[in-house]
């Protein structure tokens, strides 16, 4: 906490000054031209100094009119500054927390009362006190690897809250084994994403979509509520077909590896992009079953070496897609990631946010989950 020293009324050092001399107030105030009473107040604190007083203390007693105005305005300020201020207060929990988009989102209540938003700041990321840090053990899909961002807890614990609202079937990692062949049966057509929460909550693993925060960068994460509880929150940010089941296939991966589970926070970068060279193992091997799950690597090593170079062909590609019983976005989005040519045919990558969150709990775009 900061400390300040302790502030004077200037009327003390006036009287000091007095009594150096060996004046009266009387004497003195017939000495600048003014009443008795003025001098009274001031030296008692009853009034203050102003420029015109300043000037007539400085003349009389040798001394500069800065000299009284500074004493004048730093006893004023003594008077209201105070190192716990309700100002002081909010400014640092608006600097630690993403405070003003949390209210926006609703999922803590504005209001003018400092203690009962720092009360509600301490809840939502269950810590002791607004110094501590928050932590959630989590494996995230995201941009950067570098640190986890406020932003991005924040979107983590939204999850974790509405995550702890479901009732499902105990977590079986043989289920879920057993039940990736009916998920790939999905991705055929966008409308079949509708089925997803139902598949992962039969086979214990709760499913929920939260918008992200502007800025963010995070698509997905897996975290554990307890160690046979696991959960998978996606933010469909990027709102596409391709993105949508690659994201989703690696949150599984995290699952089916116990990531997330025990020990640090693991923290995803990059997920989806095959070129960066210091992904952490977990993102890897999360990665390398996406994209197995989309479009096995001996398939599409086959269509690029028997349509080269016409691997982004309209016509080419909507065969290869019926082929394997995949929507035409699937194939366009795992080119794209090998070629880097982005703009290639993205006709064919369809939105699939408004199907999935018909069948799956979520917050953001407008609504709050409620809890």
């Amino acid at each position: 906490m900061t400390q300040y020293a302790e502030i004077f009324p200037p009327g003390e050092f006036l009287k000091d000054e007095l009594d150096t001399r060996n004046w009266t107030q009387t004497e003195f105030a017939e000495i600048i031209g003014r009443p008795l009473r003025l001098v009274n107040d001031i030296i008692t604190g009853k009034k203050s100094i102003t420029p015109e007083t300043a000037i007539q203390l400085s003349e009389s007693l040798g001394t500069s009119p800065e000299l009284w105005m500074n004493l004048e305005s730093q006893f004023q300020l003594s008077k209201v500054r105070t190192s716990d201020s309700a100002i002081k207060r909010k400014a640092a929990l608006h600097e630690k927390f993403p405070v003003r988009e949390m209210t926006k989102r609703g999922w803590i209540d504005e209001t003018d009362n400092i203690d009962v938003l720092e009360k509600q700041c301490i809840d939502y990321f269950e810590i002791n006190d607004v110094t501590q840090s928050p932590m959630l053990l989590h494996a995230a899909k995201k941009t950067s690897y570098s640190d986890i961002s406020i932003l991005q807890l924040s979107w983590l614990f939204r999850a974790k809250k509405i995550a702890r609202t479901q009732i499902i079937q105990r977590f079986s990692k043989k289920a879920l084994a057993k039940n990736l062949d009916e998920l790939k049966n999905l991705m055929s057509a966008p409308e079949e994403a509708r089925h997803v929460t139902r598949i992962l909550n039969n086979c214990g693993i709760r499913f929920v979509i939260v918008e992200a925060f502007p800025g963010s960068k995070i698509d997905g994460a897996c975290f554990w509520l307890s160690a046979t509880e696991p959960v998978i929150a996606m933010s469909t940010r990027l709102d596409r077909i391709d993105n949508f089941w690659f994201v989703l296939r690696h949150e599984i991966e995290h699952v089916i590896q116990g990531d997330g589970k025990n020990g640090q926070p693991l923290i995803d970068e990059n997920v989806g992009d095959q070129s960066i060279e210091e992904l952490p193992n977990i993102e890897i091997v999360a990665n390398n079953a996406a994209s197995e799950f989309c479009i096995s690597k001996v398939d599409l090593e086959n269509y690029i070496s028997r349509v080269n170079p016409y691997y982004f062909s309209n016509k080419r590609v909507l065969g290869f897609a019926a082929r394997l019983s995949l929507h035409p976005g699937i194939v366009v989005g795992q080119l794209h990631n090998r070629f880097k040519e982005y703009q290639n045919l993205r006709r064919h990558l369809a939105k699939i946010r408004s199907i999935v969150v018909e069948s799956t709990p979520h917050d953001g775009w407008g609504s709050t989950y409620p809890i």
